[in-house]
């Protein structure tokens, strides 16, 4: 595998993705709006481009791995966007996290721009990224998917065609719900704990041993036995963003999510108190006002 690759965005997820790619031997150029990041890959390997049209002008495979839907607009647009110096016949892949709509109003810009859209749903974090240990649920063409296993393929063990362009990020905002509402439970089993005269470190432990708990909650159940909220696995304020997506995909498509709209306020609560820069697991701790 030797297709020139892109990478837009090196966020905890986008920055395992390349040096993924790098340590495999791929030939990967990479741009992020803090360029010190993209310094930190280029010198093990990477090349660093100063715009994203430069980072995607000779690449076959373009992943864009920005926050929301604004950031995807900025790197797209404009005379130094992807869209401007797209080359024709690539792949874009969107790993952000957006509305299902959102990717369906991207494709027929991405087809004038002469490329070809997918988006991948993504499952881990940014150590699995780097270990090529993420799932893929990929939305889109599922020859255009096969023509980029062996891409997606060496940062992921697992690549799944779920259905046209949407679909991958409908997986998204669900499963992302089902975390949110785990971290949403942990938090308020620990209030409830703590109320009652219960050791949180006992308490957590107990929970987390137990049948009731998913791997997440294990994982996370750690960071909120240790308050340990500092180098985030996934953002507090990206939880909140996907939890509000949920809330306005049900809205849409009139379905009814009445926990998920409570996780959606106490999160949004939480990023307006100053704490969405710290892993999502700090929602334990929100009403307590952890430092920022």
């Amino acid at each position: 595998m030797t297709r020139p690759v892109a990478v837009v965005g090196l966020g905890r997820m986008g920055g395992g993705i390349a040096r993924r790619l790098v340590a495999v031997g791929q030939p990967v150029t990479v741009w992020n709006r803090s360029a010190d990041r993209a310094a930190e890959l280029a010198s093990h390997g990477a090349t660093a481009a100063e715009t994203p049209g430069a980072a995607t002008a000779a690449a076959e495979t373009v992943l864009l791995a920005v926050a929301d839907a604004v950031a995807l607009q900025n790197v797209l647009s404009g005379p130094d966007g992807v869209l401007s110096a797209l080359r024709p016949g690539a792949t874009v892949i969107l790993l952000s996290t957006v509305s299902p709509e959102t990717v369906r109003a991207l494709e027929p810009r991405v087809t004038a721009a002469g490329g070809r859209l997918l988006e991948a749903a993504m499952l881990g974090n940014g150590s699995h990224a780097e270990q090529g240990e993420l799932r893929l649920y990929l939305g889109g063409d599922p020859r255009v998917i096969h023509q980029e296993t062996d891409v997606l393929g060496a940062f992921a063990k697992e690549v799944t065609p779920v259905g046209p362009l949407g679909s991958g990020m409908s997986y998204k905002l669900v499963l992302n719900l089902l975390m949110g509402l785990e971290m949403q439970a942990l938090a308020e089993i620990t209030a409830l704990g703590e109320g009652l005269g219960l050791d949180r470190q006992q308490l957590l432990s107990v929970v987390a041993g137990s049948g009731f708990s998913a791997p997440v909650m294990r994982f996370k159940a750690q960071r909120m036995i240790r308050r340990a909220y500092a180098d985030p696995d996934f953002r507090l304020e990206l939880m909140a963003k996907d939890l509000r997506l949920a809330t306005e995909e049900a809205t849409r498509h009139d379905v009814t999510i009445p926990m998920t709209r409570a996780a959606t306020a106490a999160h949004r609560e939480a990023v307006e108190a100053g704490l969405g820069g710290l892993d999502c697991a700090a929602i334990a701790d929100a009403r307590q006002g952890v430092p920022a």
